[in-house]
């Protein structure tokens, strides 16, 4: 259980302050699949970052199982957009990294890596380099990475957000299948209101600087989804505006140079 407490962030401070976050609160249950959305400036991935333990609230607290989150942990697993992946190891050493680091035996880490490779239809690249992987893979082995630890949460900012669209797509339903057979909790970030809709179990939209929680979505659409069919395109109107008039305020604030 994820429960996030009166979570307030300012970056900067005096004329130069930035409100980034404001009384955020949000209990996400064990195997929810929550999507933030909201336009540019609006705190998704400073919230991300403060689950993760990386960025420390200002106000407020965020709680797993009951405990304070003050640092990061394995109990949490965080896939960037970036890949984030170590270019001189190859894809099976990449994703045995953080076991070996735990101290894992080499008899338990080689059938594990295996089999996430296998999943991951990554196999066939065990010995390449990054360097010699499409974004798409890159990716792959991102998640594999992480999967690897088997941590009770993952937290994603925006993991598929520089794939072509196919390759998205294709990495949705990898993502929807490894959720489905682990049902770990999911904190996903993303400005796509089709992919929140696509993948979600809820949808939370964020209002612009300083982010607040404007609406919080659950999607009970029928798996798997179908982004052309009546309701889903309904509901994607929906939170359109919702997201379109706090795209509004960020381009106003744009226009004025105001940080908020």
């Amino acid at each position: 259980m994820i429960a996030i407490a009166g979570v307030s962030k300012t970056y900067g401070t005096g004329m130069q302050a930035i409100p980034a976050l404001q009384d955020i609160h949000l209990a996400i249950a064990p195997g929810e699949f929550v999507c933030l959305l909201g336009p540019s400036g609006c705190g998704k991935s400073s919230l991300l970052n403060i689950v993760a333990g990386f960025v420390k609230a200002d106000a407020g607290q965020v709680l797993l199982d009951g405990k304070a989150v003050t640092k990061p942990g394995p109990d949490r697993g965080m896939v960037f957009q970036e890949y984030a992946l170590f270019p001189w190891m190859t894809v099976e050493e990449n994703v045995a990294f953080g076991l070996e680091i735990r101290g894992a035996r080499p008899q338990d880490i080689t059938p594990r890596v295996g089999s996430l490779l296998r999943s991951l239809g990554l196999a066939e690249f065990r010995k390449r380099y990054p360097k010699d992987l499409s974004g798409g893979l890159r990716q792959r082995v991102a998640i594999a990475r992480i999967m690897a630890l088997n941590p009770p949460v993952m937290l994603m900012d925006e993991p598929f957000g520089a794939l072509d669209a196919l390759t998205r797509r294709t990495l949705q339903d990898e993502m929807l299948r490894i959720w489905d057979a682990s049902r770990k909790s999911v904190l996903f970030v993303t400005h796509s209101i089709e992919e929140a809709l696509y993948l979600g179990t809820r949808v939370v939209v964020m209002t612009f600087r300083p982010g607040r929680i404007k609406r919080d979505i659950h999607i009970e659409l029928p798996r798997p989804r179908n982004t052309s069919g009546r309701a889903f395109n309904e509901l994607k109107r929906e939170i359109e505006v919702l997201v379109m008039d706090e795209q509004a305020r960020y381009s106003e604030a744009e226009r004025l140079g105001r940080p908020g």
